[in-house]
């Protein structure tokens, strides 16, 4: 049975631990940027393993807004630009997702000027576009802030020597998408190096740009003046495997993932089994088991550290395992504020200003919540509980499932903007999960 993508609330009855397996699907934090990507192509480029994500469909919306053709098959998205016509993104595109603003350096390059709306996603901290702006400022564009968005215009964009101050994923993405067809050479330091930003730099590469990752956060990229369509098969969401994992040793049970390499997953891996976890791990599959789960200290970095987006599913986790539990947010500044609904299902969870774990991070003494002290074992109970956002959704649920007593989910829309046919998944690991009529 598949819940419809318009269904607004899911009730939840726990059934006790839950098994069985689980194929990860394709990245949904690299899939939209490809699509992006494609737009500097001269022919058509195809993505496959792709989730089937209403993130999809926005981003599809987008581009074809500027003339671009997209078929969406299945796992497979097929992007053609060589109808591009148009500059202006429009404004109704606003806040749904954060592609606007990848999409101002190839509609540079391809047009010489773009509109964007203002970027949107989850409400967890400031998304500024400061670094975006600056960086596409040092390439040459004119760029101005308006009231709706973003205006841009270049006759020629040349290469940049770019310093971030943080190494914002955006931002690095931002300055790949309009370095590889810049004139001469950019060099990108600071920059984040997350897997789907990697991905992103050799969807690229095949694609004909020149583009080099040095081992200390540094991109070198050659401009030159064609790019080709290309092929490329996503890797496995990391995020959505962790998440997974983590529905099982919540519910004291096991779940065994297939579709995502280990090496995406080589820091989560390490921290569960500090809180006990036992692996087995094969070359197509990760299982995680745990008789026994203890507390944690874990401060949320980038890559190659333990990643913002495992961070709700792990105070979950944390709500299960014996001992005080502590979790320091280093990325978002208001990631934690889903607390409030695992506080209503009876987690123990406190919120602190102080940086808890690790070296003060940029939010030291800027008053914003960002560490959280979780008391385990705390017996969850069923809410009523509205979702706000996609990470916090997915957590959300392993609380349900690991209460002792039913819930009922609304917002489900979050959890399928960024999750590929969760119903189901739940469903065949023995979730008791049905649809609410609107």
């Amino acid at each position: 049975m598949t819940a419809p993508p318009s269904a607004p609330s899911w009730a939840i009855e726990p059934v006790g631990p839950l098994h069985g397996d689980v194929r990860i699907s394709g990245s949904k934090n690299a899939v939209s940027k490809l699509m992006v990507a494609a737009l500097l192509a001269d022919g058509a480029s195809t993505i496959a393993n792709a989730p089937r994500l209403s993130d999809v469909e926005i981003t599809a919306g987008m581009l074809r807004s500027v003339g671009a053709e997209v078929v969406i098959e299945e796992d497979r998205v097929v992007i053609d630009a060589g109808t591009l016509a148009e500059s202006r993104i429009p404004v109704s595109y606003s806040g749904l997702n954060r592609m606007p603003i990848l999409l101002v350096g190839p509609l540079l390059h391809r047009i010489g000027e773009a509109f964007v709306p203002f970027v949107g996603g989850d409400r967890i901290g400031a998304r500024p576009v400061d670094l975006h702006v600056d960086a596409l400022r040092q390439f040459g564009a004119e760029v101005e802030l308006t009231d709706q968005g973003l205006e841009a215009k270049a006759v020629k964009l040349h290469g940049a020597r770019i310093r971030l101050n943080w190494p914002s994923v955006g931002a690095t993405e931002t300055v790949l998408l309009t370095a590889v067809q810049a004139e001469g050479r950019t060099v990108l330091e600071n920059a984040a190096v997350e897997p789907e930003v990697v991905e992103l730099a050799l969807f690229l590469q095949r694609m004909g740009a020149r583009i080099e990752l040095q081992p200390d956060r540094r991109f070198v990229i050659e401009g030159v003046p064609h790019l080709a369509g290309a092929p490329q098969r996503l890797g496995g969401d990391r995020i959505e495997a962790f998440s997974y994992m983590v529905a099982g040793l919540a519910t004291g049970g096991s779940v065994r993932i297939t579709g995502c390499a280990q090496e995406r997953l080589v820091t989560a891996i390490t921290t569960l089994q500090r809180m006990g976890a036992s692996f087995e791990i094969t070359d197509d599959s990760i299982t995680a088991t745990a008789d026994h789960l203890r507390s944690c200290a874990v401060r949320t970095s980038p890559h190659p550290g333990f990643m913002t987006d495992w961070q709700p599913p792990l105070v979950v986790l944390c709500t299960r395992a014996h001992g005080m539990s502590v979790v320091h947010e280093t990325i978002f500044e208001d990631r934690l504020g889903y607390i409030d609904a695992l506080q209503r299902m009876k987690a123990e969870v406190e919120l602190f200003e102080q940086c808890l774990v690790g070296d003060p991070c940029r939010f030291q003494e800027t008053g914003a919540r960002h560490s959280a002290l979780v008391r385990g074992v705390s017996p969850l109970q069923g809410a009523e509980v509205e979702m706000p956002d996609i990470r916090a959704a997915f957590a959300y649920l392993i609380a349900a499932a690991a209460a002792d007593s039913p819930s009922i989910l609304h917002g489900v829309h979050h959890l399928e903007r960024g999750y590929d046919q969760v119903f189901d998944k739940f469903s065949e690991l023995g979730l008791g999960i049905r649809q609410l009529d609107s």
